[in-house]
Protein backbone atom coordinates (compact mmCIF):
# COMPACT_ATOMS: atom_id res chain seq x y z
CA UNK A 1 0.00 0.00 0.00
CA UNK A 2 1.33 3.60 -0.86
CA UNK A 3 0.44 7.02 0.49
CA UNK A 4 0.16 4.95 3.99
CA UNK A 5 0.17 8.61 6.23
CA UNK A 6 -2.95 9.55 3.67
CA UNK A 7 -5.24 7.02 5.60
CA UNK A 8 -7.98 7.07 7.81
CA UNK A 9 -8.16 5.98 11.17
CA UNK A 10 -10.95 3.44 9.99
CA UNK A 11 -9.40 2.14 6.38
CA UNK A 12 -5.88 2.09 8.55
CA UNK A 13 -7.92 -0.20 11.60
CA UNK A 14 -9.30 -2.27 8.81
CA UNK A 15 -5.87 -2.84 6.78
CA UNK A 16 -4.24 -3.58 10.08
CA UNK A 17 -6.65 -5.94 11.04
CA UNK A 18 -6.88 -7.53 7.85
CA UNK A 19 -2.61 -7.62 7.86
CA UNK A 20 -2.58 -5.94 4.80
CA UNK A 21 -0.26 -3.42 6.99
CA UNK A 22 1.87 -3.29 10.15
CA UNK A 23 1.83 -0.38 12.67
CA UNK A 24 4.89 -0.14 12.31
CA UNK A 25 4.95 1.03 7.99
CA UNK A 26 2.27 3.00 8.92
CA UNK A 27 3.89 4.87 11.74
CA UNK A 28 7.46 5.11 9.46
CA UNK A 29 5.28 6.52 6.71
CA UNK A 30 3.97 9.21 9.18
CA UNK A 31 7.68 9.86 10.38
CA UNK A 32 8.83 10.44 7.23
CA UNK A 33 6.45 13.29 6.28
CA UNK A 34 7.11 14.59 9.41
CA UNK A 35 10.84 14.88 8.41
CA UNK A 36 9.75 17.27 5.88
CA UNK A 37 7.09 19.63 7.42
CA UNK A 38 9.67 22.40 8.83
CA UNK A 39 7.63 25.02 6.91
CA UNK A 40 4.56 23.90 8.38
CA UNK A 41 5.88 23.86 12.08
CA UNK A 42 2.92 21.51 12.87
CA UNK A 43 5.38 19.17 14.91
CA UNK A 44 7.22 20.92 17.99
CA UNK A 45 8.46 17.59 20.36
CA UNK A 46 9.09 14.19 17.83
CA UNK A 47 9.11 11.30 19.73
CA UNK A 48 10.34 8.57 17.32
CA UNK A 49 11.64 6.14 19.65
CA UNK A 50 8.61 6.09 21.33
CA UNK A 51 6.90 5.63 18.59
CA UNK A 52 8.21 2.73 17.08
CA UNK A 53 8.53 1.18 20.07
CA UNK A 54 4.34 1.51 20.46
CA UNK A 55 4.07 0.54 16.98
CA UNK A 56 5.96 -2.73 17.29
CA UNK A 57 3.49 -2.95 20.55
CA UNK A 58 0.58 -2.40 18.53
CA UNK A 59 1.27 -5.37 16.15
CA UNK A 60 2.41 -7.62 18.90
CA UNK A 61 -1.04 -7.13 19.87
CA UNK A 62 -2.31 -7.53 16.48
CA UNK A 63 -0.60 -10.30 16.10
CA UNK A 64 -2.26 -12.24 18.36
CA UNK A 65 -5.91 -12.02 16.88
CA UNK A 66 -8.95 -10.86 18.78
CA UNK A 67 -11.33 -8.20 19.46
CA UNK A 68 -8.31 -5.45 19.35
CA UNK A 69 -9.49 -1.54 19.75
CA UNK A 70 -10.21 0.45 16.89
CA UNK A 71 -7.45 2.55 18.34
CA UNK A 72 -4.63 0.14 18.04
CA UNK A 73 -1.74 0.70 15.85
CA UNK A 74 -3.00 3.98 14.78
CA UNK A 75 -0.23 6.65 14.60
CA UNK A 76 -1.38 10.00 16.04
CA UNK A 77 -0.08 13.59 17.01
CA UNK A 78 -0.54 14.80 20.82
CA UNK A 79 -1.24 18.56 21.60
CA UNK A 80 1.73 19.80 23.71
CA UNK A 81 -1.44 20.62 26.27
CA UNK A 82 -1.13 16.89 27.30
CA UNK A 83 1.24 16.14 29.47
CA UNK A 84 2.86 12.86 28.34
CA UNK A 85 5.41 11.21 30.86
CA UNK A 86 9.25 11.79 30.44
CA UNK A 87 8.34 14.11 27.11
CA UNK A 88 8.60 18.01 26.89
CA UNK A 89 5.10 19.19 28.03
CA UNK A 90 5.31 23.05 27.31
CA UNK A 91 1.60 24.31 26.73
CA UNK A 92 3.76 26.50 24.24
CA UNK A 93 5.17 28.29 26.56
CA UNK A 94 8.77 29.31 27.99
CA UNK A 95 7.96 29.32 31.45
CA UNK A 96 7.17 25.48 30.94
CA UNK A 97 10.56 24.89 29.36
CA UNK A 98 12.31 21.82 30.10
CA UNK A 99 9.50 20.40 31.78
CA UNK A 100 9.22 16.88 31.49
CA UNK A 101 6.25 15.35 33.56
CA UNK A 102 6.29 12.35 35.49
CA UNK A 103 3.07 11.21 34.45
CA UNK A 104 0.44 10.78 31.70
CA UNK A 105 -2.17 12.31 31.54
CA UNK A 106 -5.54 10.44 31.62
CA UNK A 107 -6.67 11.16 27.86
CA UNK A 108 -3.49 10.07 26.22
CA UNK A 109 -3.21 6.85 29.06
CA UNK A 110 -6.56 5.89 27.46
CA UNK A 111 -5.61 5.98 23.61
CA UNK A 112 -2.15 4.78 24.86
CA UNK A 113 -4.17 1.78 26.22
CA UNK A 114 -5.65 0.93 23.43
CA UNK A 115 -2.67 0.72 21.07
CA UNK A 116 -2.65 4.16 19.71
CA UNK A 117 1.05 5.67 18.12
CA UNK A 118 2.08 9.19 19.80
CA UNK A 119 4.52 10.74 16.55
CA UNK A 120 5.13 13.56 18.94
CA UNK A 121 4.02 16.84 20.38
CA UNK A 122 2.11 19.59 18.36
CA UNK A 123 2.44 23.29 18.20
CA UNK A 124 -0.18 25.11 19.64
CA UNK A 125 -1.30 29.12 20.88
CA UNK A 126 0.22 29.83 24.51
CA UNK A 127 -1.92 27.71 27.18
CA UNK A 128 -4.22 27.53 24.57
CA UNK A 129 -4.65 31.61 24.58
CA UNK A 130 -5.64 32.14 20.73
CA UNK A 131 -7.00 31.56 17.80
CA UNK A 132 -4.47 31.82 15.13
CA UNK A 133 -1.58 30.52 16.54
CA UNK A 134 0.44 32.98 16.41
CA UNK A 135 1.45 33.04 20.23
CA UNK A 136 3.15 29.97 20.53
CA UNK A 137 7.09 30.25 21.93
CA UNK A 138 8.03 27.58 18.94
CA UNK A 139 6.84 30.26 16.39
CA UNK A 140 3.51 30.20 14.04
CA UNK A 141 2.09 26.68 12.98
CA UNK A 142 1.48 27.22 9.17
CA UNK A 143 -2.08 26.17 7.30
CA UNK A 144 -0.96 23.51 4.95
CA UNK A 145 -3.87 25.31 2.69
CA UNK A 146 -2.70 27.74 0.40
CA UNK A 147 -3.57 30.30 -2.60
CA UNK A 148 -0.70 32.96 -2.76
CA UNK A 149 2.73 33.66 -1.38
CA UNK A 150 0.73 34.26 2.11
CA UNK A 151 0.85 31.80 4.94
CA UNK A 152 -2.72 30.97 5.98
CA UNK A 153 -3.46 30.62 9.31
CA UNK A 154 -4.58 27.22 10.27
CA UNK A 155 -6.45 28.72 13.65
CA UNK A 156 -6.01 28.23 17.23
CA UNK A 157 -5.47 26.93 19.93
CA UNK A 158 -5.15 23.82 18.41
CA UNK A 159 -3.06 24.70 15.16
CA UNK A 160 -0.65 22.61 15.01
CA UNK A 161 -2.91 19.73 15.35
CA UNK A 162 -4.98 20.93 12.36
CA UNK A 163 -2.07 21.35 10.55
CA UNK A 164 -1.03 18.25 11.41
CA UNK A 165 -3.86 16.32 9.92
CA UNK A 166 -5.05 18.48 7.01
CA UNK A 167 -1.30 17.68 5.64
CA UNK A 168 -1.01 13.74 6.66
CA UNK A 169 1.34 14.19 8.79
CA UNK A 170 -0.78 11.88 11.33
CA UNK A 171 -3.96 9.84 11.29
CA UNK A 172 -5.43 12.03 13.63
CA UNK A 173 -4.72 14.49 16.35
CA UNK A 174 -5.57 15.35 20.11
CA UNK A 175 -7.02 19.22 20.48
CA UNK A 176 -8.55 20.73 23.23
CA UNK A 177 -11.53 23.37 22.97
CA UNK A 178 -12.20 26.55 25.74
CA UNK A 179 -13.75 28.77 23.18
CA UNK A 180 -13.21 26.86 20.05
CA UNK A 181 -9.77 25.79 19.95
CA UNK A 182 -10.98 22.33 18.23
CA UNK A 183 -13.50 23.58 15.72
CA UNK A 184 -12.27 27.19 14.38
CA UNK A 185 -8.58 24.97 13.16
CA UNK A 186 -10.60 22.13 12.28
CA UNK A 187 -13.15 24.69 9.62
CA UNK A 188 -9.32 26.38 8.23
CA UNK A 189 -7.99 23.08 7.60
CA UNK A 190 -10.73 21.66 6.15
CA UNK A 191 -11.04 18.58 8.47
CA UNK A 192 -13.52 17.59 11.58
CA UNK A 193 -13.11 18.37 14.83
CA UNK A 194 -15.36 17.67 17.75
CA UNK A 195 -15.76 19.22 21.28
CA UNK A 196 -17.53 16.71 23.90
CA UNK A 197 -19.96 17.95 25.97
CA UNK A 198 -17.89 19.35 29.21
CA UNK A 199 -17.37 16.41 31.91
CA UNK A 200 -17.15 13.93 29.21
CA UNK A 201 -13.52 13.71 28.78
CA UNK A 202 -10.89 13.71 31.73
CA UNK A 203 -9.30 17.10 32.06
CA UNK A 204 -6.60 15.77 34.31
CA UNK A 205 -3.23 16.26 33.00
CA UNK A 206 -4.36 18.58 30.66
CA UNK A 207 -2.94 22.08 31.08
CA UNK A 208 -5.18 24.52 32.44
CA UNK A 209 -6.61 27.59 30.73
CA UNK A 210 -9.73 27.95 31.87
CA UNK A 211 -11.47 25.06 33.78
CA UNK A 212 -14.67 25.30 33.55
CA UNK A 213 -14.94 25.56 29.58
CA UNK A 214 -11.99 23.50 28.71
CA UNK A 215 -12.76 20.22 26.90
CA UNK A 216 -10.76 17.60 24.85
CA UNK A 217 -11.57 16.09 22.20
CA UNK A 218 -10.40 14.49 18.61
CA UNK A 219 -9.35 16.13 15.24
CA UNK A 220 -9.64 13.90 12.40
CA UNK A 221 -10.12 13.58 8.46
CA UNK A 222 -13.51 12.32 8.71
CA UNK A 223 -16.52 12.26 11.31
CA UNK A 224 -16.24 8.01 11.48
CA UNK A 225 -12.56 8.74 12.53
CA UNK A 226 -13.88 11.05 15.12
CA UNK A 227 -16.50 8.99 16.34
CA UNK A 228 -13.10 6.21 16.72
CA UNK A 229 -11.03 8.15 18.26
CA UNK A 230 -13.54 10.13 20.69
CA UNK A 231 -14.58 6.47 22.57
CA UNK A 232 -11.11 5.76 23.10
CA UNK A 233 -10.61 9.25 24.51
CA UNK A 234 -14.14 9.24 26.63
CA UNK A 235 -14.89 7.63 30.00
CA UNK A 236 -15.33 8.46 33.89
CA UNK A 237 -11.92 9.36 35.55
CA UNK A 238 -12.57 9.86 39.48
CA UNK A 239 -9.29 12.14 39.19
CA UNK A 240 -11.15 14.97 37.64
CA UNK A 241 -13.98 16.19 39.70
CA UNK A 242 -15.62 17.15 36.81
CA UNK A 243 -15.60 13.74 34.84
CA UNK A 244 -19.00 12.36 34.30
CA UNK A 245 -19.52 8.89 35.36
CA UNK A 246 -21.20 8.20 32.18
CA UNK A 247 -20.95 4.82 29.99
CA UNK A 248 -19.67 5.94 26.92
CA UNK A 249 -21.28 4.71 23.93
CA UNK A 250 -20.47 2.82 20.52
CA UNK A 251 -19.95 6.33 18.78
CA UNK A 252 -19.19 4.72 15.18
CA UNK A 253 -21.97 2.05 15.79
CA UNK A 254 -24.65 5.17 15.54
CA UNK A 255 -23.25 6.43 12.39
CA UNK A 256 -26.44 5.27 10.28
CA UNK A 257 -27.23 8.76 8.42
CA UNK A 258 -30.67 8.45 8.60
CA UNK A 259 -31.67 11.83 10.03
CA UNK A 260 -35.25 11.78 8.78
CA UNK A 261 -37.47 13.27 11.02
CA UNK A 262 -34.80 15.07 13.17
CA UNK A 263 -35.36 18.28 14.22
CA UNK A 264 -32.57 20.97 12.99
CA UNK A 265 -32.36 24.12 14.60
CA UNK A 266 -31.81 27.55 12.57
CA UNK A 267 -31.20 30.72 15.29
CA UNK A 268 -31.61 33.55 13.96
CA UNK A 269 -28.96 35.69 15.96
CA UNK A 270 -26.37 33.50 14.25
CA UNK A 271 -27.09 35.89 11.33
CA UNK A 272 -24.35 38.85 12.37
CA UNK A 273 -24.10 42.17 10.49
CA UNK A 274 -21.53 42.15 7.82
CA UNK A 275 -21.20 38.20 7.45
CA UNK A 276 -19.69 37.52 4.23
CA UNK A 277 -21.85 36.07 1.60
CA UNK A 278 -19.81 32.98 1.20
CA UNK A 279 -20.49 32.19 5.01
CA UNK A 280 -23.98 32.77 4.70
CA UNK A 281 -24.56 31.01 0.98
CA UNK A 282 -22.86 28.03 2.88
CA UNK A 283 -25.17 28.00 5.62
CA UNK A 284 -28.08 27.83 3.35
CA UNK A 285 -26.64 24.81 1.30
CA UNK A 286 -26.13 23.06 4.60
CA UNK A 287 -29.84 23.34 6.02
CA UNK A 288 -31.03 22.40 2.29
CA UNK A 289 -28.81 19.41 2.63
CA UNK A 290 -29.99 18.59 5.86
CA UNK A 291 -33.20 19.05 4.81
CA UNK A 292 -33.28 16.78 1.76
CA UNK A 293 -31.55 14.34 3.96
CA UNK A 294 -35.11 14.26 5.91
CA UNK A 295 -34.66 16.17 8.62
CA UNK A 296 -37.13 19.17 9.76
CA UNK A 297 -35.49 22.57 9.49
CA UNK A 298 -37.14 25.16 11.77
CA UNK A 299 -35.80 28.90 13.01
CA UNK A 300 -34.77 29.11 16.61
CA UNK A 301 -33.84 32.03 19.08
CA UNK A 302 -31.49 32.22 21.28
CA UNK A 303 -31.58 35.79 22.20
CA UNK A 304 -28.71 36.30 24.61
CA UNK A 305 -26.15 35.62 22.11
CA UNK A 306 -25.01 38.49 21.52
CA UNK A 307 -23.65 38.60 25.54
CA UNK A 308 -21.59 35.27 24.68
CA UNK A 309 -18.09 37.00 23.62
CA UNK A 310 -18.70 39.61 26.11
CA UNK A 311 -18.63 36.94 28.91
CA UNK A 312 -16.43 34.21 27.71
CA UNK A 313 -13.64 36.66 27.73
CA UNK A 314 -14.46 38.04 31.34
CA UNK A 315 -15.24 34.18 32.64
CA UNK A 316 -12.28 32.75 30.76
CA UNK A 317 -9.34 35.09 31.48
CA UNK A 318 -10.42 35.18 35.29
CA UNK A 319 -10.07 31.33 35.91
CA UNK A 320 -6.74 31.36 33.59
CA UNK A 321 -5.45 33.99 36.07
CA UNK A 322 -6.11 31.78 38.62
CA UNK A 323 -4.81 28.64 37.22
CA UNK A 324 -1.40 30.42 35.91
CA UNK A 325 -0.86 32.05 39.37
CA UNK A 326 1.38 28.53 39.77
CA UNK A 327 4.01 29.44 37.60
CA UNK A 328 6.03 30.89 39.71
CA UNK A 329 9.47 29.66 38.92
CA UNK A 330 9.54 27.85 41.88
CA UNK A 331 8.78 24.37 41.77
CA UNK A 332 9.40 23.84 37.95
CA UNK A 333 9.73 25.42 34.18
CA UNK A 334 11.62 28.34 34.12
CA UNK A 335 13.14 30.86 36.99
CA UNK A 336 14.85 34.12 36.21
CA UNK A 337 18.35 35.01 37.06
CA UNK A 338 18.13 37.18 40.37
CA UNK A 339 20.55 40.30 40.57
CA UNK A 340 22.62 40.88 44.11
CA UNK A 341 20.31 42.03 46.48
CA UNK A 342 16.88 40.77 44.70
CA UNK A 343 14.63 38.93 46.87
CA UNK A 344 11.68 36.02 45.92
CA UNK A 345 9.64 38.56 44.92
CA UNK A 346 11.70 40.00 42.31
CA UNK A 347 12.27 36.33 41.13
CA UNK A 348 8.14 36.29 41.01
CA UNK A 349 7.90 39.38 38.75
CA UNK A 350 11.36 38.46 36.42
CA UNK A 351 9.86 34.90 35.92
CA UNK A 352 6.34 35.76 35.25
CA UNK A 353 7.37 38.83 32.90
CA UNK A 354 10.27 36.70 31.31
CA UNK A 355 8.16 33.17 30.82
CA UNK A 356 4.72 34.40 29.33
CA UNK A 357 3.90 36.09 26.34
CA UNK A 358 2.16 38.76 25.50
CA UNK A 359 -0.98 37.76 24.53
CA UNK A 360 -0.76 35.25 28.27
CA UNK A 361 -0.13 38.11 30.06
CA UNK A 362 -2.78 40.34 28.54
CA UNK A 363 -5.29 37.55 29.74
CA UNK A 364 -3.85 37.70 33.28
CA UNK A 365 -4.00 41.07 33.72
CA UNK A 366 -7.61 41.06 33.09
CA UNK A 367 -8.66 38.41 34.76
CA UNK A 368 -7.10 39.58 38.07
CA UNK A 369 -8.29 43.02 37.59
CA UNK A 370 -12.47 41.55 37.22
CA UNK A 371 -11.56 39.31 40.21
CA UNK A 372 -10.47 42.04 41.93
CA UNK A 373 -12.23 43.82 44.99
CA UNK A 374 -15.38 46.34 43.90
CA UNK A 375 -15.27 44.72 40.29
CA UNK A 376 -15.82 41.19 41.19
CA UNK A 377 -19.88 41.62 40.91
CA UNK A 378 -19.39 44.46 38.32
CA UNK A 379 -17.80 41.88 36.04
CA UNK A 380 -17.27 38.49 36.72
CA UNK A 381 -20.32 37.74 38.87
CA UNK A 382 -22.24 39.62 35.65
CA UNK A 383 -20.89 37.31 33.42
CA UNK A 384 -21.65 34.04 35.14
CA UNK A 385 -25.36 35.04 35.01
CA UNK A 386 -25.19 35.87 31.39
CA UNK A 387 -23.46 32.30 30.98
CA UNK A 388 -26.45 30.73 33.10
CA UNK A 389 -28.98 33.06 30.63
CA UNK A 390 -27.38 31.27 27.45
CA UNK A 391 -27.52 27.72 28.87
CA UNK A 392 -31.29 28.26 29.40
CA UNK A 393 -31.51 29.57 26.18
CA UNK A 394 -30.21 26.44 24.55
CA UNK A 395 -32.19 24.31 27.19
CA UNK A 396 -35.46 25.50 26.00
CA UNK A 397 -34.49 25.00 22.22
CA UNK A 398 -34.10 21.70 23.09
CA UNK A 399 -37.22 21.18 25.04
CA UNK A 400 -38.95 22.39 22.11
CA UNK A 401 -38.01 18.92 20.41
CA UNK A 402 -34.55 20.70 18.96
CA UNK A 403 -32.57 17.71 18.28
CA UNK A 404 -29.11 19.40 16.83
CA UNK A 405 -28.58 23.61 15.92
CA UNK A 406 -26.85 24.27 12.59
CA UNK A 407 -24.82 27.32 12.25
CA UNK A 408 -21.31 28.83 10.48
CA UNK A 409 -18.51 27.50 12.59
CA UNK A 410 -16.28 30.62 11.91
CA UNK A 411 -17.07 34.44 10.09
CA UNK A 412 -14.43 34.04 7.30
CA UNK A 413 -12.14 31.44 5.78
CA UNK A 414 -8.57 31.16 7.40
CA UNK A 415 -6.80 34.76 7.10
CA UNK A 416 -3.05 35.40 6.78
CA UNK A 417 -0.77 35.22 9.63
CA UNK A 418 0.05 38.72 10.94
CA UNK A 419 -2.90 40.28 9.54
CA UNK A 420 -4.67 40.48 13.26
CA UNK A 421 -2.05 41.87 14.99
CA UNK A 422 -1.66 42.78 18.52
CA UNK A 423 -3.00 46.38 17.56
CA UNK A 424 -6.73 45.49 17.96
CA UNK A 425 -6.94 42.18 19.87
CA UNK A 426 -10.71 42.59 19.82
CA UNK A 427 -10.53 41.66 16.03
CA UNK A 428 -8.86 38.38 17.10
CA UNK A 429 -11.27 37.44 19.30
CA UNK A 430 -14.33 37.98 17.19
CA UNK A 431 -13.27 34.89 15.22
CA UNK A 432 -14.72 32.89 17.97
CA UNK A 433 -18.25 34.35 17.39
CA UNK A 434 -19.85 31.42 16.45
CA UNK A 435 -18.17 28.72 18.89
CA UNK A 436 -17.62 30.44 22.44
CA UNK A 437 -21.67 29.72 23.42
CA UNK A 438 -20.96 25.95 23.05
CA UNK A 439 -18.05 26.25 25.85
CA UNK A 440 -20.53 28.65 28.24
CA UNK A 441 -23.81 25.95 27.83
CA UNK A 442 -20.88 23.06 28.35
CA UNK A 443 -22.66 21.57 25.04
CA UNK A 444 -20.78 19.18 22.56
CA UNK A 445 -20.20 20.76 18.67
CA UNK A 446 -18.94 19.11 15.34
CA UNK A 447 -17.47 21.25 12.57
CA UNK A 448 -17.63 19.49 8.92
CA UNK A 449 -16.12 20.70 5.82
CA UNK A 450 -18.83 21.78 3.64
CA UNK A 451 -17.48 23.98 1.07
CA UNK A 452 -14.43 25.98 -0.29
CA UNK A 453 -14.52 29.86 -0.89
CA UNK A 454 -13.70 31.53 -4.19
CA UNK A 455 -9.86 31.53 -3.45
CA UNK A 456 -10.57 27.59 -2.79
CA UNK A 457 -10.24 27.72 1.21
CA UNK A 458 -12.10 25.64 3.01
CA UNK A 459 -15.29 26.10 5.14
CA UNK A 460 -16.67 24.30 7.84
CA UNK A 461 -20.54 24.58 9.51
CA UNK A 462 -20.82 23.59 13.12
CA UNK A 463 -23.39 21.40 14.55
CA UNK A 464 -24.64 21.92 18.20
CA UNK A 465 -26.10 19.07 20.09
CA UNK A 466 -27.76 18.22 22.79
CA UNK A 467 -25.67 17.15 26.38
CA UNK A 468 -24.27 14.41 26.63
CA UNK A 469 -26.20 12.73 22.95
CA UNK A 470 -22.37 13.24 20.92
CA UNK A 471 -23.65 9.58 18.82
CA UNK A 472 -26.69 11.86 17.69
CA UNK A 473 -24.53 14.83 17.16
CA UNK A 474 -22.11 12.51 15.26
CA UNK A 475 -24.85 10.95 13.00
CA UNK A 476 -26.14 14.32 11.99
CA UNK A 477 -22.55 15.45 10.87
CA UNK A 478 -22.12 11.92 9.19
CA UNK A 479 -25.41 13.21 7.22
CA UNK A 480 -24.34 16.07 6.51
CA UNK A 481 -21.01 15.36 5.54
CA UNK A 482 -22.10 12.54 2.99
CA UNK A 483 -24.63 15.25 1.45
CA UNK A 484 -21.45 18.01 0.98
CA UNK A 485 -19.15 15.40 -0.66
CA UNK A 486 -16.25 17.73 0.58
CA UNK A 487 -12.86 15.81 -0.38
CA UNK A 488 -10.48 18.66 -1.01
CA UNK A 489 -7.06 18.34 -0.04
CA UNK A 490 -4.39 21.22 0.14
CA UNK A 491 -1.59 20.62 -2.89
CA UNK A 492 1.66 20.12 -1.21
CA UNK A 493 4.03 23.17 -1.14
CA UNK A 494 6.20 22.94 1.90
Amino acid sequence: MSDLNKLTISDARDALKKGDVTSVELTEACLGQIDGQGALNAFVHNTDEIALEQARAADARLAEGGDTPAMCGIPIGVKDLFCTRGVESQAASRILEGFKPEYESTITTQLFDDGAVMLGKLNMDEFAMGSSNETSVYGDAVNPWKVDARNLTPGGSSGGSASAVAADLCLAATGTDTGGSIRQPAAFTGITGIKPTYGRCSRWGVVAFASSLDQAGPMTKSVRDAAIMLESMCGHDPKDSTSADLPVPNFEAMLTGDIKGKVIGIPHEYRMDGMPDEIETLWSEGRKMLEDAGARIIDISLPHTKYALPAYYVIAPAEASSNLARYDGVRYGHRAKLDTGEGIVDMYEKTRAEGFGHEVQRRVMVGTYVLSAGFYDAYYNRARRVRSLIKRDFDQAFDQGVDAILTPATPSAAFGLGEMTDADPVQMYLNDIFTVTVNLAGLPGITVPAGLDAKGLPLGLQLIGRPWEEGDLLNVAYALEGAAGFVSKPEKWW
